[in-house]
């Protein structure tokens, strides 16, 4: 009962019951259920018992037996304890609940998880819950893995994977069938457009995505200058909301699996997932996006996911009330997070590498900034080590040309700086540009001639790679204007290329 949250109200026990007695049983049971009302059954022989039970276990009530008739000696009893615990009763949380420490880089993970899928969980603090603690410590003795996830119909996972977690809430981990018209590589507002379009335009369309959908765009806090939407929107409602779309027109959406390779076969195409199977297509997509650009100084990959997050990672914003918050990078990503941070921190401190956050952060974001007065920013700033033992405490900052390290007390640190493309699956197979972008259409040619891989007469699509059949769209290509209007413009656009593409198949 107590790890599906049941709620329970009264204990009524016999004082002498087979393997243990009443007060025995009390005892333990107050443990799981502390504030249920405790009624015990005795007779005139044990009245010593029912007084060792009021002190043991705070009894609420012994009753003699028999309680001849029930109407007058038992039921206004119970009725009694029942009304004093409905009057300060609160309904138990009916949904997923994680058991976990701030401070676990694991129970971060899956928390991220869950907020992004927008399914909704309540956070149990085992440093903080000692009933949370000992419930998490009969899944997890010891608490040597953290988090432990409870389900309402009992059952938990101890540090569960991705995809473990993805089946249980109910999102599709395992495609259904071999082939596919249209395979779409990433589940950001690039390759959610691509289903879309793809879906409703009557292509048999698979979408797969590594984490959950929504990619870079679906960790922000407020997408404000999105067409349509004066008020703006969050990352995540986007991402929802495509994701809907998408399903309704009949794309499947796989998530937790993640692309490892592509090859070409003839007219087919195939790619390799995570566990060794094979999915093939007469057209594919890749629309995988970027990966953040990790910071390479001491202490922060030890204390990652225990102060230290890349990204918005706004189910920590909570745990930021009333403490010191630093965000390192100056970009529009980076401006928002201030604002969203600035609503509980006590303090936001931005660090820029340049002179102005003008240089890389919208000006409607930079006005919003300098208005807040709890974000204060440090210029030509650059982290020098994180410090802290099992969490974050504080950072080194280099400040000025004259390299002057400077001690900031800070509980999170939020990293934005910049990304790379998430292309190494198509390495060797597609051809890219020095950073690792894949080239397509006119970018393909080089002084003039499109590479000897090409292999057909006619020229390559405007979204389309070196191989045929293989297109790219969203900011793991080259030259695109990573702006999320621009991914979703070129996730729908590069449908109507594949449809160009099929004719010739």
């Amino acid at each position: 009962m107590r790890r599906r949250n049941d709620a329970l109200a009264l204990l009524l026990v016999d004082a002498r019951m087979p393997q243990m007695s009443g007060t025995e049983f009390l005892v333990q049971a107050r443990k799981l259920y502390p504030d249920a009302r405790k009624v015990l059954l005795t007779a005139y022989a044990d009245t010593d018992v029912a007084i060792a039970g009021i002190n043991q276990v705070q009894l609420d009530h012994y009753l003699l037996k028999p309680w001849d008739p029930p109407a007058e000696r038992l039921y206004p009893v119970l009725e009694d304890l029942l009304g004093d615990w409905s009057a300060t009763y609160r309904a138990p949380f009916d949904g997923i609940r994680v058991a976990g420490s701030l401070w676990s880089p694991p129970s971060h993970e899956v928390k991220e998880f869950l907020s992004r899928s927008q399914t909704p969980y309540q956070w149990v603090d085992v440093d903080q819950d000692a009933q949370g603690r000992a419930l998490a410590e009969a899944a997890s003795p010891g608490l040597r893995h953290l988090p432990v996830v409870f389900f309402p119909d009992g059952t938990t996972l101890v540090e569960p994977s991705a995809r473990s977690l993805a089946e249980k809430i109910g999102q599709k981990t395992t495609p259904a069938r071999p082939f596919y018209d249209l395979l779409i590589v990433g589940g950001g507002p690039t390759g959610l457009a691509a289903a879309v379009y793809g879906g409703s335009e009557g292509l048999r369309t698979i979408l797969i995505e590594r984490e959950t959908t929504g990619g870079q765009a679906g960790t922000s806090g407020a997408i404000e200058n999105y067409l349509g939407f004066p008020s703006g929107l969050t990352g995540a409602d986007l991402a929802r909301r495509a994701t809907a779309q998408a399903l309704r027109f009949g794309a499947e959406v796989v998530t937790a699996r993640e692309v490892r390779s592509i090859r070409a076969a003839g007219p087919y195409r195939t790619v390799t997932l995570d566990d060794g199977s094979e999915l093939s297509c007469y057209a594919l997509l890749l629309a995988s996006g970027m990966q953040v650009r990790r910071l390479d100084v001491p202490g922060v990959e030890a204390l990652t996911g225990a102060g230290v997050f890349y990204g918005a990672a706004l189910t920590e914003a909570s745990a930021c009330r009333g403490k010191d918050v630093v965000i390192v990078g100056g970009a529009n990503s980076a401006g928002q997070a201030a604002l969203s941070f600035a609503r509980h921190a006590r303090r936001v401190t931005i660090l820029l590498r340049g002179a102005s956050l003008s240089e890389g952060m919208s000006q409607y974001l930079v006005e919003r900034v300098s208005d807040t007065a709890s974000i204060q920013v440090l210029t030509h700033a650059v982290v020098s080590a994180a410090c802290g033992s099992d969490r974050l405490e504080g950072l080194d900052v280099t400040v000025g040309s004259e390299g002057a390290v400077h001690r900031i007390p800070a509980a999170a640190m939020f990293i934005f700086i910049g990304a790379t493309p998430r292309s190494d699956l198509a390495a060797g197979v597609v051809e890219r540009d020095p950073g690792g972008f894949i080239l397509t259409g006119p970018d393909l040619r080089v002084d003039g001639r499109l590479p000897r891989s090409w292999p057909l007469a006619r020229d390559p699509f405007l979204l389309e790679t070196s191989l045929p059949g293989v297109f790219a769209a969203g900011d793991v290509r080259h030259g695109s204007s990573k702006r999320v209007a621009a991914a979703v413009g070129e996730g729908s656009a590069a449908v109507g290329m594949v449809h160009k593409y099929l004719e010739t198949v």
